[in-house]
């Protein structure tokens, strides 16, 4: 709570100011009504100001938790997460009901389930609340300006610079989803500005529209995290990643589960030539309520509004599962951050990045193997891919690399 540094409570509304320039200011309706009924200690019906929601205070209530990374997790009443705060509507539109889950829907990836460090010993926020990583001062600062924390880079003149693919896609049909699994690795993001992830896609295509996107994976972001760490992420954007972010780093995504956290870190992980361990992720228009909805494993995670988008409102165009690296100098010498596993394709089982069980969702709410699956990257000689299908496996790709390497110069 250190990067507040102050706030004001009004008759009419709540603020939280940050003292970085006059950029932004925190507004947090009825902020002090949550405050003084539900987190800081009661004295005759009204609370002791002097009392503030400073960590150590908080924790007396039982509402943080640090990881093992040094992470610090804070367990956030449902009603306060940042999506209500910006769209109070969502609170009235609110599902009653769980969402559909998709026909076909089994429980895949490894025996031993991926854990994030901050519930490794069965740790847990309450019910009622979501945990929300708590991002730090030297986080924040880390961003050209607030306004850009926790967004991707935007393009340059339309065009996606310096950000390099190995994937697998679909295009052309109306997509209700997508699921697979990916097993999860630490490559190694030697500048601090550049990112590795590994995720799926689902997006709209209309021409001469900005793109619309739901994502989810596991990424390695220095610049947003300050570790190398592999992170569990949600994106979303409505106008080409001019808008919207990661996780839930502005109003957009709602998380319904106390059980799982958006940008904590994932363990154990996968190690060369050794055991593998992966992630299953499930994402899917709900016939019912028409919200985007996320599952990972077994846990139902959130949603994304289905108010959020205009193009994604009904349908998607295109989904694409795989692995990308930005690299900050795309016209120099070639980044040697890796993708994947940092190992070509070729490698295989136990030594490279793969996706396997892919999968989309129908009309109709009913899982299908992918038909059709195209495969794309920039330059096959940094990072590169390779396909396949098996009974256990269905439908999957091998894919990553080194980066810079004699034949990526």
């Amino acid at each position: 709570m250190e990067v507040l540094s102050s706030f004001q409570i009004t008759d009419r509304l709540d603020s939280w100011s940050w003292e970085f320039g006059d950029e932004d200011v925190f507004m947090v309706k009825s902020l002090r009504f949550h405050l003084d009924h539900h987190m800081l200690p009661i004295g005759g019906g009204v609370t002791i100001w002097n009392k503030l929601p400073t960590r150590s205070n908080l924790a007396k209530r039982g509402i943080d938790v640090e990881a093992p990374d040094g992470d610090v997790i804070d367990c956030v009443l449902f009603q306060l997460q940042p999506a209500f705060d910006k769209y109070p509507m969502l609170k009235t539109t609110m599902p009653m009901d769980p969402p559909k889950i998709p026909n076909g829907n089994k429980k895949g990836g490894m025996k031993t389930e991926v854990k994030q460090l901050w519930n490794s010993k069965g740790e847990s926020c309450p019910q009622g609340t979501i945990p929300i990583r708590r991002q730090t001062e030297s986080e924040i600062l880390r961003s050209n300006s607030i306004s850009k924390f926790g967004k991707k880079l935007l393009k340059r003149n339309s065009i996606y610079v310096g950000h390099e693919h190995a994937i697998g896609y679909v295009r052309g049909g109306e997509y209700y989803g997508a699921k697979a699994t990916l097993n999860v690795w630490a490559p190694n993001v030697t500048n601090f500005d550049e990112f590795s992830v590994s995720q799926i896609w689902v997006s709209s295509e209309v021409p001469n529209h900005f793109a619309q996107t739901v994502e989810a994976g596991w990424q390695v972001p220095p610049t947003i995290h300050g570790d190398g760490l592999p992170r569990f992420f949600t994106y979303w954007t409505n106008d080409g990643y001019q808008s919207g972010c990661y996780d839930l780093l502005c109003a957009g995504f709602v998380q319904t589960t106390h059980e799982f956290c958006l940008g904590a870190s994932i363990a154990p992980i996968s190690t060369y030539n050794s055991n593998q361990f992966d992630i299953t992720i499930l994402i899917w228009k709900d016939p019912g309520h028409g919200n985007w909805c996320l599952m990972v494993g077994n846990i139902q995670v959130g949603y994304w509004p289905k108010e959020l988008f205009t193009d994604l409102h009904d349908h998607a165009a295109k989904i694409e599962f795989g692995g990308e690296v930005y690299n900050t100098s795309p016209e120099g010498p070639h980044t040697t951050t890796q993708m994947g596993s940092g190992n070509f394709s070729s490698e295989g089982f136990g030594k490279a990045a793969y996706i396997n069980n892919i999968q989309m969702v129908d009309q109709n709410n009913m899982l299908h193997p992918v038909s059709d699956l195209q495969l794309f990257a920039e330059n096959m000689n940094c990072y590169d891919f390779s396909n396949g299908y098996s009974s256990n496996w269905g439908n999957y790709i091998f894919f990553g690399g080194p980066g810079s390497n004699p034949n990526c110069p």
